[in-house]
């Protein structure tokens, strides 16, 4: 399905998204800072995870990104996300989880840190989700775990109004377009190789 967004729109969109993100990494710092949590020289890295990201407006920041780089950056992380698919494909063929790493990280930095999406900001940290009338709970990565496990007291993170406000950011993007906005259900990857939610810009 091809999906395209007004121009202006998706500006006005994004630079709220910006704000969101901004915030994101606000909560983030402060639950890292409780649990004692540091990502520097930590062997265990989150960079090799299998995430999949389910936002439209995500996807164009993603994208936004992408084109301020250097063309042969740019064609770079393009050559290393189908290497990643490949790889990918070839794991879960076997009913393996990939354990991939992300086309974007360069020696261990990500090289579209300030455009990082969602899952990439808050990964690591205990949090908490309300969906529905459930409460589900995150313990944050191994080495989070090992730190709290010896008693520190780490308040865990709230997802929920962050959440709140990405998922309004979507339908605020989809606009008066009848229905809800398309699933999306890609790693980044797959968003890098795809282009953008209408395909790739030329």
């Amino acid at each position: 399905m091809t999906v395209s967004f007004p121009a202006s729109r998706t500006r006005a969109v994004l630079k709220k998204l910006t704000a969101l993100y901004a915030d994101m990494d606000a909560a983030y710092t402060a639950a890292a800072a409780a649990a004692g949590l540091s990502c520097a020289g930590c062997a265990e890295n989150c960079c090799t995870s299998f995430f999949q990201h389910h936002t439209n407006v995500e996807w164009l920041y993603l994208r936004e990104g992408l084109a301020k780089l250097p063309p042969e950056r740019r064609q770079a992380y393009e050559d290393r996300a189908r290497d990643y698919l490949a790889q990918a494909r070839e794991a879960l063929s076997r009913g393996e989880t990939p354990q991939v790493m992300c086309p974007v990280n360069d020696d261990g930095l990500c090289g579209l840190y300030g455009h990082r999406l969602m899952i990439c900001r808050l990964h690591g940290v205990p949090n908490v989700l309300l969906a529905g009338m459930n409460i589900r709970e995150f313990p944050g990565c191994g080495p989070c775990q090992r730190l709290t496990a010896g008693g520190k007291d780490a308040k865990a993170m709230d997802r929920t109004p962050l959440l709140r406000r990405l998922a309004a950011l979507e339908m605020e993007l989809w606009g008066s377009k009848p229905g809800r906005p398309p699933k999306v259900d890609l790693t980044l990857a797959e968003m890098i190789v795809a282009g953008g939610p209408g395909g790739r810009e030329e």
